[in-house]
């Protein structure tokens, strides 16, 4: 049974971070990027948003997934089998399913990660997620 209440808080969790990543737009790269507190801060609000969602999306799976689904192999694909449940839409599930990989860039410090663009994916953090619980909320709703 899908649990709307643990979806919810989720949710709430997620759009408060969001509200936070909006602080950063004060600041310059550079301000970021010589700042290592402001830095660690930026990594891990996006690490928390984008864990939050995989939470939601292997949560709706494990609920909603038929036997004859494959079960998902990566945090990617999670996003990505939301489409075949009906959750999410498949152009936009493509395009979120991304973030997966980028938070696996900053889990793992792969390449030394390039400050700029963790900065620079603030803006594309605020529109996906804000879209992605819009995306849940309105399955929450369909399933009441």
């Amino acid at each position: 049974m899908i649990d709307k209440e643990f979806l919810k808080e989720k949710l709430n969790l997620i759009t408060r971070d969001l509200e936070r990543l909006k602080i950063f737009y004060d600041f310059t790269i550079s301000q970021i990027a010589e700042d290592f507190i402001k830095y660690a801060a930026l990594k891990n609000i996006l690490m928390e948003i984008i864990g939050r969602a995989i939470d939601i999306n292997e949560h709706l799976i494990s609920e909603l997934a038929r036997p004859d689904m494959e079960a998902p192999k990566t945090y990617r694909d999670t996003f990505l089998l939301l489409t075949d449940l009906n959750v999410l839409q498949r152009d936009f599930a493509g395009e979120i399913s991304k973030s997966a990989g980028f938070r696996n860039a900053i889990v793992h410090e792969y390449n030394n990660l390039d400050k700029s663009i963790i900065y620079k994916t603030v803006g594309d953090a605020i529109n996906q997620y804000a879209k992605y619980c819009n995306y849940i909320l309105k399955f929450i709703e369909r399933t009441s």
